[in-house]
C-alpha cells in the first residue's frame, strides 16, 4: 500500500468548501471521484484541514492511501485530466505510511487579500475583497503584531466551533502593501479556529477606517468576546498559503 501526498491549487469559487458532501459540489469528493477514474479504487482523501465555501488554496495538501503502480510523477497528470478546471494538483509524493496530512502538520500560512482602489476588479473579483475607503496601513502594521505569539483566540472565532480549546499560537503576522492599491493580511500558526482568519482580517479593517485602535488589540484578545472584534469578511479573499511539516 502506497501513501500519497498531493499538493493542490484550487479556485474555491465554484465550490461548497472542502469537505465532502452529498449533491453539492465540493473540492475533497472530486478529487476524490478522479482517482477512482486513474486507479479504480474508492480512497478517502485527508486534508491538512478543510477551508469554507468559496475560499481558495495555492498549497493546500492532502494524503490517500493507493495500491496503483502508477509512476508518482505521472499522478498530477493523470489526475488534473479528470478535474474541473479550477481545481489542479501541482505535486504528487510518496510519503511514509504513517504521515497523515492533518495531524502531521506544524503550520499553515492563510493570507487575505483586500482590493482598497477607488475601483472594484472586475477581473479579481472573486479572488479579493474591495474595500473602497481609504485604509491607514500604517495602523493596521501596528496592530497586526499583537496577534503574534501564543494567545486564547475566543473573541476571534465563529459559532458553532467545535474545537475544544481556543488557544493558539501564530508565528508571524503582518501586513503587506502590493502594487495597485493590494494590501495582503498574512498569519502563519498551528493551527486557526473557524473563521479565524477572516474575523482577525476584519478587525484589521476596522484598525485602518479608524474604527478601532491598534491598541485595544490586546484589551480584545483578553476579553474573549466575539462582539469586541471586527467582522468576519467574505470567503473570496482568502487563501490557504502553505502547509508545512517537519
Amino acid at each position: 500500500m502506497r501513501n500519497i501526498k498531493l499538493t493542490i491549487e484550487y479556485d474555491g469559487k465554484d465550490f461548497n468548501g472542502w469537505q465532502k458532501q452529498p449533491d453539492k459540489l465540493n473540492i475533497q469528493g472530486s478529487i476524490e471521484s478522479a482517482i477512482k477514474q486513474i486507479t479504480g479504487e474508492d480512497v478517502e482523501l485527508n486534508a491538512s484541514g478543510r477551508t469554507d465555501a468559496g475560499v481558495h488554496a495555492l498549497g493546500q495538501v492532502a494524503n490517500f492511501k493507493t495500491e496503483s503502480n502508477l509512476p508518482i510523477e505521472k499522478f498530477p497528470i493523470a489526475i488534473n485530466t479528470k478535474l474541473k478546471r479550477s481545481i489542479r494538483i501541482i505535486k504528487a509524493e510518496e510519503v511514509d505510511e504513517k504521515f497523515h496530512s492533518r495531524l502531521a502538520c506544524k503550520r499553515k500560512t492563510y493570507r487575505y487579500v483586500l482590493n482598497n482602489s477607488k475601483f472594484a476588479s472586475a477581473i479579481y473579483r472573486n479572488l479579493e475583497t474591495f474595500i473602497p475607503q481609504e485604509l491607514n496601513v500604517e495602523n493596521m502594521k501596528e496592530a497586526v503584531k499583537y496577534f503574534e505569539g501564543e494567545h486564547d483566540f475566543k473573541a476571534f472565532k465563529a459559532s458553532g466551533t467545535s474545537s475544544k480549546s481556543s488557544v493558539r499560537t501564530i508565528y508571524k503576522a503582518k501586513i503587506i502593501e502590493m502594487p495597485n492599491n493590494r494590501i495582503y493580511i498574512e498569519l502563519t500558526g498551528n493551527g486557526f479556529l473557524y473563521n479565524m482568519v477572516r474575523i482577525i482580517a476584519g478587525t484589521l479593517v476596522d484598525v485602518g477606517l479608524g474604527k478601532i485602535n491598534a491598541k485595544e488589540i490586546p484589551e480584545i484578545i483578553l476579553s474573549g468576546k466575539r462582539e469586541r472584534a471586527g467582522k468576519t469578511m467574505p470567503p473570496n479573499g482568502l487563501f490557504l498559503v502553505n502547509v508545512e511539516y517537519e
